[in-house]
């Protein structure tokens, strides 16, 4: 027994280990570069270029693009989430999956999709002439807003839909019989119970829209408006590099990430209200009746500009045999599509495919064998392994990538990974570990002990129980964790784009390649041939799960 005991203290001790390497070093040295920019300790001194004009207006311009998109994709998500939660259109749940794609697809995507509609004769001018004197106007921080918020309402949405949902129906049925009107019932019963968790999802939306990096490098590079991570992607990539001023940035970018994460504890705290619930609770139900027209509309209008609009414009891009000729049946070809298959673009294609496969594949070992850890035991080791695990995905991810650069090319460090495919590797597990854990941990937390009691009572081993009773059991959040990992780092940007190495591409450094050197056309042809394998992927897998579920029931 001691022996057993011994050995899970090594385990345990070794995951810890692990993940202080792969996180909490690579965070912690982004922190101790910002206050030795130069490599002489300079303490909160560092930080006297942020009274520059230049990086205050950086600073401003990441602050007003995330209180925007916070605005803008609450005003796109409201309607929707009343609709899907209080009135017929709540029957359709299709629609909740169809809502899903905008933001399952790579904001780098939408962004050129949308550039290619709205710039000079553009697909938008072509098929309405009359929106010539509008198309510049997106070219503007309101083009920008208007392209994350499209990208992002689904998080906001999601949540809104959840809470009115949550919210049953006997307060407001109590207030129209004191004769309260809708508006006060909205603002004096709805508001306060919703308002709690809805802070969660703006704060969500604005930590992804200031950490994001796809949109700003595509079109706020373009029209000159300028925020910290393309900031800090200039000063780690291009030369001359400087290492000291992106940490320096890196660390104000996480600071504002961890004030407005504060704030919103805060504010949850000072306004939480329990929603009735129990016997007797009836559901709040407003039934549109000939009206529910405008909603299919409204939703119609969304999804068109969400997902037709993008689309669109990288499907007839990837199809058009000369851009200038612009959209004719004549003028539509295969061409692009060879000329991926044949070229270069096939190896980049079959880099993100591997380089996807292994990280996800480590992220899976990783995060089941965190979450087997953290699960069996709630002590302080455990906890703060739990809290390692999740790190990555409350940081914006240009930070860690910043920080796995200082670590793994630090001259003390003698793990050759820097420069290599490897760091790719290293890159994507790190950023897509925390989806594997809570993917795992979600299936773990509804496992009764009842089995484990009898296999333990039958005399079986502890190995022979994790491999014949845990791990049969928690297979569909190993699954649903790889296939996240794997999905997303097919098209990562931010770290594939930083740190790849010399002559080598990934299907989403060559989009951005091909992008920024005029070939459009090969660029959209392989966001397609992307999406789409993705798409195949993730279809296939749920099939897998479905009868999996099918076969253990």
């Amino acid at each position: 027994m001691a022996h057993v005991s011994w050995t899970q203290r090594v385990n345990k001790y070794l995951a810890l280990t692990v993940l202080t390497l792969l996180v909490l070093m690579p965070l912690a040295l982004v922190i101790m570069r910002a206050v030795t920019p130069e490599g002489t300790f300079e303490g909160f001194g560092a930080f006297s270029i942020l009274g520059e004009g230049m990086y205050q207006e950086i600073l401003l311009n990441s602050l007003l693009l995330g209180f925007g998109v916070v605005i803008l994709s609450s005003f796109i998500a409201a309607p929707l989430a009343f609709f899907m939660a209080r009135t017929e259109l709540g029957r359709h749940r299709w629609i909740d999956i169809v809502l899903i794609i905008p933001f399952m697809t790579p904001p780098y995507i939408g962004a050129m999709g949308w550039i290619l509609s709205m710039q000079s004769n553009g697909y938008a001018e072509q098929l309405f002439p009359f929106l010539a004197p509008v198309t510049p106007l997106f070219f503007t921080y309101f083009g920008m807003v208007l392209v994350m918020s499209l990208h992002l309402f689904p998080f906001i949405y999601l949540i809104m839909r959840n809470n009115l949902e949550n919210i049953g129906g006997r307060l407001e049925e109590a207030g129209l019989i004191h004769g309260g009107s809708f508006g006060y019932r909205l603002r004096r019963i709805v508001l306060p119970l919703f308002v709690s968790g809805y802070s969660m999802g703006a704060l969500l939306v604005f930590v992804k829209t200031i950490g994001e990096f796809g949109t700003p490098v595509t079109l706020g590079n373009r029209i000159g408006f300028y925020v910290l991570t393309s900031e800090i992607h200039r000063h780690a990539s291009v030369w001359p590099i400087d290492f000291g001023t992106a940490a320096i940035l890196s660390t104000m970018l996480l600071s504002v990430s961890m004030a407005v994460w504060y704030f919103q504890q805060w504010f949850a705290a000072r306004t939480h209200g329990k929603v009735v619930s129990g016997k007797g609770q009836t559901k709040a139900y407003t039934p549109l009746g000939k009206k529910q027209i405008f909603a299919w509309l409204y939703l119609a209008g969304v999804l068109g500009l969400a997902i037709g609009v993008p689309y669109f414009s990288v499907a007839s891009t990837a199809f058009m045999d000369v851009q200038g000729r612009g959209l004719a049946f004549d003028n539509l070809t295969l061409r692009h599509m060879q000329d991926l298959f044949t070229g270069s673009g096939l190896e980049a294609l079959w880099n993100s495919v591997w380089l996807a496969g292994i990280a996800a594949t480590i992220s899976a070992a990783i995060g089941l064998w965190v979450t087997i850890i953290i699960m069996k035991k709630r002590g302080t080791v455990e906890k703060g392994m739990d809290f390692l695990s999740i790190a990555p995905n409350t940081v914006p991810g240009i930070v860690v990538v910043v920080g796995l650069i200082l670590f793994w090319n630090a001259y003390w460090n003698p793990a050759p990974v820097y420069n290599t495919w490897m760091m790719l590797v290293t890159t994507y597990v790190v950023l897509y570990i925390p989806f594997t854990v809570q993917n795992i941990k979600a299936i773990y937390g509804q496992l009764g002990d009842s089995l484990f009691q009898a296999a333990r009572t039958s005399g079986a081993s502890p190995w022979y129980v994790l491999r014949t009773v845990l791990l049969p059991l928690i297979l569909p959040g190993v699954l649903a964790g790889w296939i996240m990992s794997f999905t997303i780092s097919m098209r990562e940007l931010v770290g594939s784009l930083i740190l790849r190495p010399p002559n080598m591409h990934t299907s989403a450094t060559f989009i951005y390649s091909q992008f920024e050197q005029g070939t459009v056309a090969q660029g959209m042809a392989m966001a397609l041939v992307t999406v789409g394998l993705t798409t195949v992927v993730l279809i296939g897998v749920e099939k897998m799960k479905e009868r999996s579920q099918r076969y253990r029931t």
